[in-house]
């Protein structure tokens, strides 16, 4: 009897394995994750939005196998907070990363903060940065953390644009090592490092997150000649062809990381693939001399990068994921880089960072038709606002702005985060609100305050609720070695007094 009793025992123990190996196999690995990321491309600057002149084959190809977004949010008009919100999931001034970072700048995402690369690391992932990095002012150094130092085992950056242009870069950085001047263009560049990690570094055994940051098409523009051939008789004069073949090339080079990743990596049917911009378009000679070459388009958007308005943050927004998302769609539903976390953590099975608040959204329901469950509106904050208002929420078709009572145009002290300006950041106060329905005014022509005292009432005490949280979460930044620095490199006069 005792035999019989473990004989059937180790059946049982038996069955019970190959039943939960029969479930682990039915389910579905964890997918791999390519995110890709452009450097102030507008609203209008692709084929598949509207663009008149530019094409964009392998952009427009990705849209018709997945989704195009036509309320597709960055997190920010300006690109260092909009970076480090897409990573964190959280709106960038609760980071205190509150304007583009110059070099230097003791601004930076912070060590405690939790990214999207960290956590799926910490998952089983294995994990890459390509391209433009912009979190940080003291780039590749060990003051601040690097790309390392935020979930990324690969790392080939830069800290913000690419010196000193597109073409022939000099300052990329591999995983803490300078490698000096490289020939070529730099989307092509960044495609290249990509390719080559998909290829031949990562580790197969690991499902990937590869983020992709072209620095494409933000100034200092510089494109292939043969492309800009190709748009000059499209063109205004030779600086306008210039930017239409600088996104051609980006395009080309998206063609290239897909056809690796389709093709020869045989990795389409498990792969997420999110294409978007870090803000809208820059305006035309916003540089100064020698930089004419910004002629990005935000559509039918009012205002560009740096603005409030729809035209600093509605940008492309482009979903492919074989087997969840159906090929062909155009979704209306707003959609905000902020949601990237949650729904990758969704993705693969990861629980969501519980220690600070989040501003984003699960994306998964979308891709079945169903409705996004958000806890909080979409929200803005930028206190160097090229338009008058600073401050923005959108909650369904509604969208408030708002001013402050801070200073308006540049603040005291230069153009960026120092003592003087943070005082603003933290304490100034909302005053004049505009809304909008953008369902019914995508280019916010009609302020509807008149006509909608309730609506106005109800969207103002949201956004005075969030603004109030998020000031008050936002560090205060130490710039008095900064400020010294810069001081001594514009007034060297004084420095000799």
């Amino acid at each position: 009897m005792k035999l019989k009793s473990v004989s059937l025992f180790i059946l049982a123990i038996s069955l019970f394995s190959n039943q939960v190996q029969a479930a682990e196999k039915q389910q579905d690995p964890k997918p791999n994750i390519l995110i890709i990321l452009c450097d102030d491309l507008g609203y209008g600057d692709l084929e598949c939005y509207g663009h008149p002149h530019i094409k964009t084959p392998h952009l427009n190809q990705l849209a018709s196998q997945g989704m195009r977004l036509t309320d597709c949010y960055a997190s920010a008009p300006v690109c260092s907070p909009s970076r480090a919100g897409l990573l964190t999931g959280r709106t960038p001034n609760r980071l205190g990363v509150y304007d583009w970072i110059p070099e230097g700048h003791p601004m930076h995402l912070k060590r405690e903060e939790t990214t999207i690369a960290q956590l799926l690391q910490q998952a089983g992932y294995d994990t890459a940065h390509v391209g433009k990095w912009h979190c940080n002012g003291l780039f590749n150094s060990s003051k601040q953390p690097q790309p390392g130092d935020h979930g990324f085992r690969h790392w080939f950056s830069t800290q913000n644009n690419a010196i000193p242009t597109h073409e022939n870069p000099v300052n990329f950085v591999r995983n803490g090592e300078p490698v000096g001047e490289i020939e070529g263009f730099s989307c092509q560049i960044v495609a290249d490092e990509g390719i080559q990690w998909l290829t031949e570094k990562r580790d197969k055994k690991k499902p990937f997150f590869l983020h992709v940051c072209f620095h494409e098409p933000h100034e200092r523009v510089a494109s292939p000649p043969q492309l800009v051939k190709q748009y000059l008789n499209r063109s205004i004069y030779e600086d306008q062809a210039q930017y239409f073949a600088n996104v051609a090339n980006m395009d080309a080079a998206v063609g290239r990381l897909m056809k690796t990743l389709d093709e020869e990596q045989q990795l389409a049917e498990n792969t997420f693939v999110f294409f978007t911009s870090d803000n809208g378009p820059e305006t035309l000679n916003r540089y100064g001399k020698g930089s004419r070459r910004s002629w990005g388009s935000p559509g039918v958007l009012r205002g560009m990068k740096l603005h409030i308005y729809e035209g600093g943050i509605r940008v492309p927004g482009i979903l492919r994921w074989p087997g969840h998302i159906t090929p062909g769609q155009e979704n209306t539903t707003p959609v905000c880089s902020v949601d990237l976390l949650p729904t990758l953590c969704a993705m693969a099975a990861v629980p969501l960072p519980a220690e600070r608040p989040l501003d984003g959204a699960n994306l998964l329901p979308l891709f079945s038709g169903k409705p996004i469950q958000r806890t909080t509106p979409l929200f803005w904050n930028y206190y160097r606002a090229n338009s008058t208002p600073r401050v923005a929420m959108r909650e369904g078709d509604w969208k408030v702005v708002a001013h402050w009572n801070g200073p308006e145009g540049i603040l005291p002290l230069g153009n960026n985060v120092n003592s003087i300006s943070q005082q603003f950041i933290k304490n100034a106060k909302l005053t004049k609100f505009e809304i909008y329905n953008l369902k019914q005014d995508i280019s916010e022509q009609h302020n509807l305050v008149w006509q909608e005292p309730d609506r106005l009432k109800e969207l103002k005490q949201k956004l005075v609720e969030k603004y109030a949280a998020v000031q008050k979460e936002g560090p205060v930044w130490d710039t008095s070695d900064y400020e010294q620095e810069r001081e001594k490199r514009l007034f060297p006069e004084k420095t000799k007094q």
